[in-house]
């Protein structure tokens, strides 16, 4: 049997699960990994049939090494691993973020489009950004690769740019937002974004629902990917969010989230004593 290639294109067991269900009409529903280091979290998330990562370094504690571990595994079990860096980290911890294994970085609190063709420049190899090249790559099973083919694949697939909408500020220049070329999701941080107007957790409010519907409506018109998150374990929601609104992408639950209401239902489920 010969040796592998030294310059395939792109290892099967490294599709990027947004793309492949924006283009199926289905939602990439994402797991979010907050406290768990310990990268077999990911094939738990991938026996449960989540599509995608959200790793999150922006209100988590992981280290770097960690979140490159659990992208690693994610690559390996076919599960897009997707990272949250914090707030104005930089574009070297972006960097290191997408060498470490990262198939796309979500970025919070965008407020206008200079901010969101920042993010752009930073993920993208040229001509389109200005990331650094370099070999040897997660997403290329760590084998050597041409570099016309890791600047083209990365930037095709290797490096989706999500923005997130947290305040009425920026819910307001959503058209400028989503018009951005490289941008190719739009993400409500509900949580923030409700607080921000006032109506914190008010799902049902309508400053809450006329932000969602104008972002949608944003998304459509430039044909990116609407996306949501902060809102758990809602079908009613989640249903309007998905089938009225468009959303492509879903933060489903946080480890952290369902280990909380998980273990709050154990005990729970614990009789009381009966007096004998």
């Amino acid at each position: 049997m010969g040796s592998p290639s030294q310059d395939n294109a792109i290892p099967a067991h490294c599709p990027n699960t947004l793309l492949t269900s924006v283009a199926a009409n289905q939602v990439c529903k994402s797991f979010g990994i907050k406290i768990s280091a310990n990268a077999q979290v990911v094939q738990v998330a991938h026996n449960a049939c989540f599509d995608s990562l959200f790793i999150d370094l922006e209100h988590g504690w992981l280290s770097l090494d960690e979140a490159s571990n659990l992208c690693n595994v994610g690559l390996l079990s076919g599960i897009t691993p997707f990272v949250r860096v914090p707030h104005q980290c930089g574009n070297g911890f972006v960097q290191r973020v997408l060498d470490g294994g990262a198939m796309g970085i979500v970025f919070p609190h965008i407020e206008n489009k200079s901010e969101a063709e920042a993010a752009v420049r930073i993920c993208k190899y040229p001509p389109f950004g200005c990331r650094s090249m370099t070999g040897m790559l997660p997403l290329f099973g760590m084998r050597k690769t041409s570099l016309s083919t890791a600047s083209e694949v990365g930037n095709a697939l290797g490096s989706t740019v999500i923005v997130m909408i947290e305040s009425q500020a920026a819910v307001d220049r959503a058209d400028e937002i989503a018009a951005v070329d490289g941008v190719e999701v739009l993400l409500i941080g509900s949580n923030d974004l409700s607080i921000d107007q006032g109506v914190g957790g008010q799902w049902h409010h309508a400053s809450y629902r006329s932000a969602m519907e104008k972002v949608s409506q944003a998304c459509r018109k430039a044909g990116k990917v609407f996306g949501v998150a902060g809102v758990y374990d809602d079908p009613e929601l989640h249903n309007w969010f998905i089938n009225t609104l468009g959303a492509r992408f879903l933060l489903v639950q946080q480890d952290i989230s369902l280990i909380a209401s998980g273990g709050a239902q154990a005990v729970k489920s614990i009789p009381a004593v009966s007096n004998l």
